[in-house]
């Protein structure tokens, strides 16, 4: 009987270990099952495929183009030659054309808009008595819309139709294997200008910034996450913050925070580092994380037993936070300045390996 229960006393411990990994492992597993559009987004092929269908599906209606400063034009009046010519937009929207004695504006106008006003200034003034004029865009300037950040393809588009945010990102080549969750847009201040002085060019208001969640974007169906994109507008893609752990896990490193839609908690990294070391304490493990205010990193003790053994609630975690999981044959804690010191100075130097490895 004595020797039956040093036999168990073994197994129950390495049973009570493997229930514990099962527990890591568990949601890294689900994490890499493929995914449907209604579940959580995954992987960034994934989410490149489902930006490109929902572009098609949601694609905007098609439009004439709307005249800006920098387009160069190709102005036709039939039978008058003298009035036949290519004009460049000015900065304020304003063209100039010979006989005619105000400048016209043109900024906001299609090419449609501008040949009804520039035949109704011909007869208007007595130049033409029926004018017939065909306006069309040689060179379109106006409308350049940048694309930057952690996007498959930086680019700038001519928003020659009306673009949404979706078919913007699909001609930047979908979102880069290091997005983060978000998308802002910036657009700069509206122009206006003086009636009385139409070569005094202004801004009206201030610029705007728009953030968007990719996961309200692919997921909600909901149109008012893919808004119109203008000419002008800057579309950035900020890349995502990494989590680092170190110390006595089976794969130290750094993991980007998209592998789990910023939703990344201290169960799930330790998942993703293979799991503790049998000399892990890991009741004693600790989060570094910088404070805003004093620049310095924080410490957020977190006991990882209770969380596998799910007597407390799995900590959420932040970008650039660092878990420390001490080794029992080493330091005890990470309860001293100069333990502090190693624990942050060996996160750091994974970076350089980690970021470019993933």
């Amino acid at each position: 009987m004595t020797q039956q229960r040093r036999v168990c006393r073994p197994l129950v411990r390495l049973s009570s270990w493997a229930a514990m990994f099962f527990l890591l492992a568990v949601p890294a597993a689900f994490s890499q099952q493929p995914i449907s559009p209604s579940s959580k987004l995954g992987a960034k092929a994934d989410v490149n495929d489902r930006i490109a269908q929902l572009a098609l599906a949601n694609s905007a209606k098609p439009g004439d183009y709307v005249i800006g400063s920098g387009d160069l034009l190709d102005i036709e009046v039939f039978d008058v030659p003298e009035l036949t010519r290519e004009v460049r937009v000015n900065e304020t929207g304003f063209i100039s054309l010979p006989l005619i004695p105000v400048k016209v504006s043109v900024n906001g106008l299609t090419t449609f808009q501008l040949q009804d006003k520039l035949a109704e200034l011909l007869q208007t003034n007595g130049l033409v008595s029926t004018p017939q004029v065909t306006v069309s865009v040689k060179e379109q300037r106006s409308q350049p819309i940048t694309v930057i950040g952690a996007v498959k393809g930086a680019t700038v588009i001519q928003a020659v139709r009306q673009m949404t945010l979706l078919q913007v990102l699909t001609q930047a080549g979908g979102v880069a294997d290091d997005a983060g969750t978000t998308v802002t847009i910036t657009r700069p201040a509206s122009p206006s200008t003086d009636a009385g002085n139409p070569d005094a060019g202004t801004a009206s208001g201030e610029s705007q910034t728009f953030s968007i969640s990719l996961t309200d974007l692919l997921e909600s169906g909901d149109s008012r996450f893919n808004i119109p994109i203008l000419g002008g507008d800057i579309v950035s893609v900020p890349r995502a913050g990494i989590i680092y752990v170190i110390g006595a896990v089976n794969h130290p490193g750094g993991f980007p925070m998209q592998n789990d839609r910023d939703r990344m908690t201290a169960l799930k990294l330790i998942s993703l580092a293979g799991g503790p070391t049998g000399s892990a304490k890991i009741k004693q493990a600790v989060i570094l994380r910088k404070n805003p205010d004093t620049g310095k990193r924080d410490e957020v003790p977190v006991d990882l037993k209770k969380v596998m053994q799910l007597k407390t609630e799995d900590v959420m975690l932040q970008g650039s936070d660092i878990l420390f999981v001490p080794d029992s044959t080493g330091r005890k804690a990470l309860n001293k300045a100069g333990n502090i010191a190693v624990g942050v100075g060996a996160a750091i130097a994974l970076v350089g390996v980690t970021s470019s490895g993933l």
